[in-house]
């Protein structure tokens, strides 16, 4: 028979909106921040899991995860720890306009990236991702054994580690995700075993409408990868 300290939560949470007035890709790079509307996110998140039992907050070194996991720790009263292995996928497009509808097929220059959408050829292997984004749930699942922890991380990264949870292929349509911004995959663990997965939007209310699943991309805005 199970007992409340077998069961453990991790929310792997989206960060908030970035401010990326150019619509850059901006992948791994430094410097890219939340936008105003992106603080709104992490506060209204923040606010959502304030009666949770949350014992530990961890975040991709990234800007723009360390910002949204701020008000979370601050909330429950708990230092923000980092983990690298939360990190966005590596992208060779990083840097550039890369997006439906902005012309990025037809340049000769970018084919040889994008012959295997199975690996994917763009980027890091969807394998990888797998490994170290499994790697971090269940390292936050043992220091909150008991507890709830909230990891923050970035789109690609946590739909690919929720789709080998559940068992679906790695590859796929990036616009059918279900990771808007700001939004919490949440994995429950029986002692060791993730015995359920769910899916939350505290602030999909806040959300820019083209961002949503479903939505058609905006030219140069770099949906295709996620963020």
């Amino acid at each position: 028979m199970s007992t409340d300290k077998d069961i453990t939560v991790v929310h792997l949470m989206r960060h908030g909106e970035v401010a990326n007035p150019e619509g850059v890709l901006y992948g791994r790079l430094p410097g890219y921040h939340l936008s105003d509307l992106g603080r709104q996110m992490a506060d209204r998140v923040a606010e959502h899991l304030s009666s949770r039992d949350v014992t530990y907050v961890v975040a991709s070194p990234l800007e723009r995860a360390q910002e949204t996991a701020t008000p979370i720790a601050k909330t429950h009263g708990l230092s923000l720890d980092t983990d690298e292995r939360l990190i966005e996928a590596g992208n060779v497009f990083q840097g550039k306009t890369f997006g439906v509808g902005d012309g990025a097929l037809r340049k000769p220059g970018n084919w040889k990236h994008l012959v295997n959408p199975f690996k994917p050829s763009w980027g890091e292997p969807y394998i990888d991702q797998v490994v170290r984004m499994k790697g971090a749930l269940d390292a936050a699942r043992d220091r909150a054994r008991g507890h709830e922890a909230v990891l923050v991380s970035h789109q690609l990264p946590i739909w690919i580690v929720r789709s080998y949870v559940e068992r679906r292929r790695l590859w796929h349509d990036p616009r059918k995700r279900q990771c808007t911004l700001a939004s919490l995959t949440t994995f429950t663990y029986q002692g060791d075993r993730i015995v359920s997965v769910g899916y939350t939007e505290p602030a999909r209310d806040l959300v820019p409408a083209h961002l949503l699943p479903g939505a058609r991309p905006v030219p140069g805005k770099g949906k295709a990868f996620g963020a």
